[in-house]
């Protein structure tokens, strides 16, 4: 599996990585055993008066700093070491659950089920991504298509369309143009026109 082998390269250089670090942490504490010692000395000599009282005193305090350096570089390689170490060990858990997963999965193929619990929910969301994708890209086929009509020389209009062709009573029936004398269409009567009533026209008697 190409996820527990990457977990596994992982796992490797955090542990070599652990390793140099403490490799560097130990070299440290012997640097910082022999600066002690040496600050130490020279203390006892500025004490016994043995040398200078100025330069002995520049010295302690040149190997006091470097003690303050070493140690702060310590501590700091410390909490790098911990980082480290739990990161290790997240990792390695992480590994052991893929393995039990993987194992889990393989014993249900095997019987004929689903790799998981949520297998068929998460196929079924994958489908109806997968058709909610396909109506997006058609919507906006269709949004591009308006544009370039919007865009294009054409004018869009709602009104309704006017006749202007006939389809004359002979053999051929093919559409004849009106011309200029096209039939009058009426406009809807207005809402003052409820109010009017119609004409009753009285029959005549002959």
């Amino acid at each position: 599996d190409l996820d527990q082998e990457t977990l596994r390269v992982k796992i490797q250089d955090l542990e070599e990585r652990l390793n140099d670090k403490k490799e560097s942490l130990l070299e440290k504490e012997l640097i910082l055993e022999e600066v002690s010692a040496l600050s130490e000395k020279l203390r006892h000599q500025a004490l016994d008066g043995r040398q200078g009282t100025m330069e002995l005193s520049q010295k302690v305090n040149l190997f006091q700093s470097r003690i303050k350096d070493v140690t702060r570089k310590m501590m700091a390689t410390v909490s790098e070491l911990s980082m480290h170490q739990a990161t290790a060990h997240k990792l390695q858990k992480e590994r052991d659950d893929c393995c039990e997963r993987a194992m889990s999965a393989r014993e249900r193929y095997q019987q004929g089920q689903a790799p998981y619990d949520y297998a068929d929910a998460e196929f079924s969301k994958m489908i109806q991504t997968e058709r909610q994708r396909e109506v997006d890209r058609q919507a906006g086929i269709q949004r591009k298509q308006e544009e370039d009509i919007m865009n294009s020389n054409f004018t869009r209009t709602t009104a309704e369309p006017r006749v202007n062709a006939y389809i004359p009573e002979d053999d051929h029936g093919l559409p004849k143009a009106y011309g200029v004398n096209a039939p009058f269409k009426p406009t809807i009567a207005g809402s003052t026109m409820r109010h009017i009533r119609k004409p009753n026209p009285k029959p005549i008697e002959v």
